[in-house]
């Protein structure tokens, strides 16, 4: 019930924002009223494509990661020693 309610709320919030936005800048409250219906139906809209990005970003992020992580554990050790390499 309460995540219904934030739910409900955080769109309350959107379409205020947006119709309180176009207006100021307007003075038209159709235009301000058509932002208010149009800016919730746009974020639903482009919110999962959103999501879906920052996915395949976090996946190649991590990807490198492990890569790097396997890169640094596969290399080989310096047989020569500190005292070794001064001396050469």
């Amino acid at each position: 019930m309460v995540t219904a309610a934030k739910t409900t709320s955080q769109i309350g919030m959107h379409m205020g924002v947006a119709f309180g936005i176009m207006y100021v800048f307007t003075g038209s409250l159709a235009l301000g009223g058509v932002a208010a219906v149009l800016e919730p139906i746009v974020n639903v809209t482009l919110l999962p494509l959103h999501d879906k990005l920052w996915e395949r970003i976090r996946a190649k992020v991590d990807a490198r990661k492990a890569q790097a992580a396997t890169a640094a554990e596969d290399s080989p050790v310096n047989p020569v020693g500190p005292k070794q390499m001064q001396a050469t």
